[in-house]
């Protein structure tokens, strides 16, 4: 067989996988809360009210002593110093009161410095977990702490601006296995006072991307998990859904983590597999699918996905870059982890979530380790 040939499918092999536990939290607002133990720390967002160098201070010693051997975080609309063009012109609204002006630059370097945590403002890693005693697994993750506007808060854009969401979420990569963001997609885990207060062009993206979890925050009352089966079928509308699968908090009222297991040993694996380069679906006897590829679900939402950012309705299969190779992404779990339950955390009695730990299956990256 020629080298370029083997070399194809040697990556189109199924990759050996390893359970790889994260633990997701968010709006913990200067309150520190006890953590899981995991592989990976996700912070969401909104570490502080105010963003000031004591609060973010605080916030990140905390984190930075968490026992985690990969912690990544975004920012909030409420760590305002850590946008630095923002706090440039309001800055002295909200700290008026606390002496000199905040500088943005050294709260920026709190987190950009830091040793153990990555801290991902718009941007995306790939992440190799190396510990001796770890899973040893590989995934790419992308942050970034934008939502729409609502007040005058940090890292916001106008939210009827759909170029320039269209831009912004545009740039996660579409092999992100990992998303964080600070705000929700609209219509999953984001509803408020009754309404949905996430992001169309998000979601939109999300469907394009189609990661394996997609972590937020920024909605206290939303908290939660939910699997997202999205739909691929030939000749059905772009940003369409299947259906959704809720998740049961099995950590209520006890000792219990919050857990949501997507791993093949807990009995139903995530449904969203891709290799080295080139999606490639497992055999259909190896997989629980939560959702068949052919059914619509009663009670999904038809209307939901039917228009692109231009107002086309062109069939799904146009979007070749989302599907050529990649079909094998079927399935996302949604997690909004905020760690405050109240909508004003900051006006009363604090009253907190657990952090919401998630085991996956992900790639192992070093071959030649042993086998658990």
């Amino acid at each position: 067989m020629p080298e370029a040939e083997a070399e194809t499918a040697r990556r189109d092999l199924p990759r050996r996988t390893r359970r790889t536990r994260f633990v997701c939290i968010s709006d913990t607002h200067n309150c520190t809360v006890k953590l899981p133990k995991g592989d990976v720390l996700i912070h969401c967002g909104d570490l502080t009210n105010k963003g000031s160098t004591t609060e973010l201070s605080k916030q990140v010693a905390w984190l930075e002593k968490a026992e985690f051997e990969c912690k990544l975080v975004v920012a909030g609309n409420h760590d305002l110093t850590l946008d630095a063009e923002f706090y440039e012109q309001y800055g002295r609204y909200f700290h008026h009161n606390q002496g000199p002006p905040q500088d943005p630059a050294e709260c920026q370097a709190l987190l950009a410095r830091s040793e153990s945590l990555i801290y991902l403002e718009h941007a995306s890693r790939v992440v190799r977990l190396a510990s001796p005693g770890g899973p040893r697994t590989t995934f790419s993750v992308f942050g970034s702490p934008y939502t729409p506007r609502y007040g005058r808060w940090a890292f916001q854009y106008e939210p009827r601006d759909d170029e320039m969401a269209a831009a912004l979420w545009g740039d996660i990569p579409l092999d992100a296995d990992v998303v964080i963001t600070h705000g929700p997609a609209r219509t999953h885990l984001d509803e408020s006072r009754g309404a949905a207060q996430g992001c169309e062009v998000l979601r939109q993206a999300l469907w394009r991307v189609r990661p394996k979890i997609a972590v937020c925050g920024h909605i206290h009352d939303a908290r939660g998990a939910e699997r997202v089966r999205w739909d691929l079928r030939n000749g059905h509308m772009r940003y369409k859904e299947l259906g959704v699968q809720q998740w049961e908090d099995p950590g209520v009222g006890n000792e219990k983590n919050s857990l949501v297991d997507l791993t093949a040993r807990g009995g139903n694996p995530l449904d969203n597999y891709a290799s080295s380069g080139v999606a490639k679906a497992p055999e259909p006897a190896t997989i629980r699918m939560a959702l068949p590829l052919e059914a619509e679900p009663e009670g999904a939402n038809p209307g939901i996905g039917t228009r692109g950012l231009s107002g086309d309705s062109e069939s799904v299969w146009n979007d070749q870059a989302a599907l050529t190779g990649r079909l094998g992404r079927r399935e996302t779990c949604f997690i909004n982890c905020a760690v405050q339950t109240a909508s004003y955390p900051h006006r009363g009695p604090r009253l907190l979530n657990k952090p919401i730990v998630v085991d996956l299956d992900l790639p192992v990256w070093n071959d030649s380790a042993p086998d658990d």
